[in-house]
């Protein structure tokens, strides 16, 4: 579960909240009624999921339960846990051959690590196999950039649509001004006028901006997964020693993750 962003998500809103009531105790909370309107809510975020499912495919658009969904989730797999297992597909691959991996291959649940080991089992050449894992990162990443994209679009047409409602407000406000009463109606059309900036810039930095940089984090912990994949099983086929191995994907891990699996090896490998 990604803790992270839902305690940023609720702090934030509750800090927004209490500014709203006064910012410091004693709290008036009656005066958090003064920011709804209803016109307001309906021309912000109304037009602003209309656009953005005139902006992108309708297959990217109803994929947003799936983007929250990943976004939420902790990544399935760990570094360090791939790398364990490379290493003991190494020292599987220089005790029977490649070949023995094939009953490994289909024991796995990730269908790229699944790919990457029949790819050497099939003896395909080392370049191709590269080759090949590394055009299917690029366009995972590719999709993965597409579904973020969506969100930074939305971050940006949300302020927009409530600049777009604060004219709406003010050109009403202009119309409806009596020359007879002077102006004493203008305070609060103007804060009526307003209220859908506010909501558009609440979209933007605390709904669709946070979404956008967390399915990025996602994209690259998964991009990080898969080249560790690709340099192990590359580095099977070559037929390299399992401890040398395990050295070389340890670079891919901050340092302290290096310790910590450097201590938990027990440096048995054959």
């Amino acid at each position: 579960m990604n803790i992270g962003y839902l305690i940023g998500l609720v702090v934030a809103i509750g800090v927004m909240v209490l500014g709203m009531a006064n910012g410091f105790p004693p709290y008036e909370f009656e005066k958090i009624g003064n920011f709804g309107d209803g016109s307001s809510v309906m021309i912000v975020i109304g037009c602003t999921v209309f656009i953005l499912m005139a902006s992108f495919p309708l297959k990217t658009f109803l994929s947003i339960p799936k983007h929250f969904g990943v976004m939420m989730k902790n990544p399935k797999q760990k570094p360090e846990n791939i790398i364990n297992s490379l290493v003991d597909l190494a020292q599987i691959a220089r005790k029977d051959g490649l070949l023995a991996l094939e009953e490994k291959a289909n024991d796995q649940e990730d269908p790229f690590f699944k790919q990457a080991i029949m790819l050497i089992v099939d003896a395909n050449d080392p370049d191709r196999v590269r080759a090949t894992l590394e055009n299917d990162i690029e366009c995972m990443s590719d999709r993965h950039n597409a579904a973020a994209a969506m969100y930074d679009k939305a971050s940006a047409i949300a302020p927009a649509f409530g600049m777009v409602g604060t004219l709406i407000g003010l050109i009403n406000m202009l119309k409806n001004m009596d020359p007879t009463s002077g102006s004493s109606n203008i305070g609060a059309d103007m804060s009526v006028a307003l209220i859908t900036t506010l909501y558009g810039c609440i979209l933007a930095h605390m709904v669709f901006g946070p979404v956008a940089n967390n399915l990025r984090i996602r994209d690259s912990e998964e991009v990080l997964n898969k080249m560790i994949i690709v340099e192990g099983i590359t580095c099977i086929q070559a037929g390299e020693n399992p401890k040398m191995l395990r050295e070389k994907l340890l670079t891919f891990v901050a340092q302290k993750q290096r310790e910590k699996m450097g201590e938990g090896s027990g440096g048995g490998e054959g």
